[in-house]
């Protein structure tokens, strides 16, 4: 009986626990977004981690992008031949790069890089107390730098996505016209005609969503990130972990709620 009592009170402990992280998580994200509104606005600092996390993301995200769209080109060629359905390589390729894959895996190789750089940085800047530092100095740390980089990650997101999906659309159609035997203008013809606004639009929309969590996770973590090197460690693993995860669950939201 009382190996069961404590049964129930670790698993009660655990439940409250993972509560009250979420609700930390909430209110941290509330207040960075209720900044990112309200002046001043640090637009040097926001260009600046619009470049880390967008522009120096790309080479990742788009070799990622150019096997993916490979490799699906492949598999589906090689399924649909089972069933003398090898003409919808192009538009399913096209269609699940776009909805689901570029999305995805561009959100997930960039939390692996940003999350886990942006954790470190805050929680080196906390472990050397650079951040009360800022607060001495009359400025809000929120403000400065969890705020840019929010919206950085926000805005920078469906640029990748947008620039991955294109990539991964070619690395089909390498394939195709390469290994594949497609003609070059049907190939295109198929991707154009069975692609949908609604198909890009979604895909960016997620996307969106995804560099929100992305930068949300590494600021929380590194914000609040323990003392000392293995604190930083350990805030910079959470932070790629919990913004991996809640990538893929929003995902399945966001497609519920789409299709």
């Amino acid at each position: 009986m009382n190996t069961f009592n404590k049964l129930l009170r670790s698993i009660g402990a655990s439940v409250l626990d993972f509560c009250s992280t979420i609700g930390r998580i909430v209110i941290f994200a509330c207040s960075s977004i209720s900044h990112i509104f309200r002046p001043p606005f640090y637009g040097k600092e926001l260009f600046s981690q619009f470049m880390q996390i967008g522009f120096y993301s790309l080479p990742v995200v788009g070799l990622t992008a150019l096997f993916t769209g490979a490799a699906l080109a492949l598999q589906i060629y090689s399924g649909g031949a089972r069933f003398s359905a090898e003409s919808v390589v192009p538009s399913i390729v096209a269609i699940g790069m776009v909805r689901e894959l570029g999305p995805v895996l561009g959100g997930l190789m960039v939390a692996g890089r940003v999350s886990s750089s942006i954790a470190a940085e805050l929680g080196t800047m906390r472990v050397t107390e650079q951040i009360d530092a800022l607060v001495t100095l009359s400025t809000n740390p929120m403000k400065y730098l969890v705020a840019p980089r929010l919206l950085a990650a926000t805005i920078a997101m469906p640029v990748l996505v947008a620039v991955g999906d294109t990539i991964g659309i070619l690395g089909g159609y390498l394939v195709g016209t390469g290994r594949l035997g497609f003609n070059s203008n049907n190939y295109l013809k198929n991707t154009v005609d069975f692609m949908e606004l609604g198909d890009v639009t979604s895909g960016l929309a997620k996307a969106a969503v995804f560099g929100f969590i992305i930068a949300l996770m590494g600021c929380y973590h590194g914000y609040n990130s323990g003392r000392g090197a293995q604190g930083v460690g350990k805030a910079t693993i959470n932070a790629v972990v919990s913004a991996s995860v809640m990538i893929l669950a929003a995902n399945y939201i966001l497609t519920e709620a789409f299709f």
